[in-house]
Order: C-alpha cells, then structure tokens, then sequence
C-alpha cells in the first residue's frame, strides 16, 4: 500500500508494517493545516485497514519534527476565536487520532523534536531515538503554552518532569529523554533503521486484536477510565477467552502449533 500526500508518506510493507512519514524536510517537519489534516485521515486509513498490523512514525530530513510551523501559527494568530478554536482543535484531534491508533505506533526520531514533535513523540508506544537528538518544550519562549500537547507530554513524562522541562522550555538530551520515559531506546544513527525493526518485528509474533484491546487497556487503566475496575477488567478478559484469537490461540499453544498470526 502506497498513498500519496502532499505533507506526508504512508507506505506498507508485505509483513504489515506501515511507515507514516512527515516529509517537509526543508520546514524541519513543521507542522501545518495540510500536515496535521493529512495525519489525521491517515491516521483513520491505518486503523481501518487489517492488514497494518504495526506503524512507524519518522520523518525525511535532519529534523524530526520542530513543533509547529510558525507561518501556521501566525495564520492562527489572525483569525477569530471561532478559527482559532477550530485550528487548536484540528491539532487536538490529530493527536488523539495517533493516540487511540488500535495498532502499535513507533517513533523512528532520527533529529530535534520541538514544541508538537515532542508530543508526538509522546502518543508513541515506543520511540527510538538517535543519541546526538536534542529535545524542547518551547512554547512559552514564544508566549504560549503546550496546551493541546500537554496531556500526553505530562503522562509520558509525569508531572515532575513536566514541571522541570515544560515552563522554562530549556533544551534535554536523548540520555534525559530516555531517563523520564520520553524515549525508550537510545541508539547510533547507523544502528536506527536495525533497532526500529527489531521492535516492530516482535508485535509481529503476537495476535492483533489482543494488541488492539491491550493498547486500549492501558490507556484506561493509566487515565482512570474504568467505573469499576475489578469488573470491567474481569469482563475485558472475558471477552478475550470468547473471541476467535483467544480460543486459536490457547488450542495452538496446547496443540504445541505456530500461532495463526505469527510470522513463523
């Protein structure tokens, strides 16, 4: 599967892993209208299609993402309260889109992230980052705050950290990045594309629906969703003995049988 953008790339290879990449590399990757509408409907293309079992976010270029486009911002600046929400909220939804993606998401951050591309990089479920990168919460050096961010940025990170690197928007390393959670391996540029693999290859090995339904547990679990959790995640483990993986799943392992999905 190839689909063309105008911001971005989206690509799939035959094992089910797709590649979403920001290609405004002469922008540092800065996110504008057409970047953020774009990740948002490929977002949607991802989650419908069932042969995407795992996705990769990077980006062309030296820069990973700089947060986003300040011709955009000045544009945002112009307009009303009602297109200023409407902008803030395009920004809002896009990053719930990756967020709530039923499909592992990995970060493949080659260069700097700023401002929105560290929130992207905190909707990731792991990211995997160049030891040079250099990161920064910026928004208030320009009179603004990470607002539409900040949820994410704030659980990946947690608050002490948050309050440490977000106000003052100083400048942290790949190593920081990787002691607070932000980055979850560290390694030299020429060993990213083997070390982005390896963590794709091993969702491969397991059942997509239960990946699906255990991403989405954690989200609950983590933000307090679940009204009672001892029941709910009794019903939640229910439902996976009675589907379809479950049953494939125990009966292969029983039968001492490669799993339906394995690569294997």
């Amino acid at each position: 599967m190839t689909t063309s953008y105008r911001t971005i790339e989206l690509f799939c290879d035959r094992q089910g892993v797709a590649t979403l990449m920001l290609n405004r590399p002469e922008k540092h990757n800065a996110l504008n209208a057409d970047m953020i509408a774009e990740l948002t409907e490929a977002a949607a293309r991802i989650a419908a299609d069932d042969k995407i079992r795992v996705v990769v976010l990077g980006s062309q270029g030296l820069t990973f993402c700089a947060g986003g486009d300040l011709l955009w911002m000045r544009d945002q600046v112009a307009r009303d309260r009602a297109g200023k929400m409407e902008g803030a909220l395009d920004l809002s939804r896009m990053l719930r889109a990756l967020d709530e993606l039923p499909k592992p998401l990995i970060g493949r951050v080659q260069g700097n992230a700023f401002g929105g591309g560290v929130g992207l990089m905190s909707v990731c479920d792991i990211v995997v980052a160049v030891e040079p990168c250099q990161f920064a919460l910026t928004e208030t050096r320009l009179g603004l705050i990470p607002a539409t961010i900040g949820p994410y940025v704030v659980r990946r990170i947690g608050e002490g950290a948050a309050r440490r690197l977000i106000l003052n928007g100083i400048r942290f390393s790949a190593t920081e990045a990787g002691r607070i959670g932000l980055v979850s391996v560290i390694c030299p540029l020429d060993d990213l594309d083997r070390q982005v693999a390896e963590q794709a290859a091993s969702f491969l090995d397991c059942a997509p629906g239960a990946v699906a339904a255990t991403k989405r547990l954690v989200r609950q679990l983590a933000r307090q969703e679940l009204a009672d959790p001892l029941s709910d995640t009794a019903s939640l483990l229910a439902d996976r003995w009675e589907s379809v993986e479950g049953q494939a799943g125990i009966e292969a392992f029983l039968q001492r049988q490669p799993m339906p999905w394995s690569r294997k």
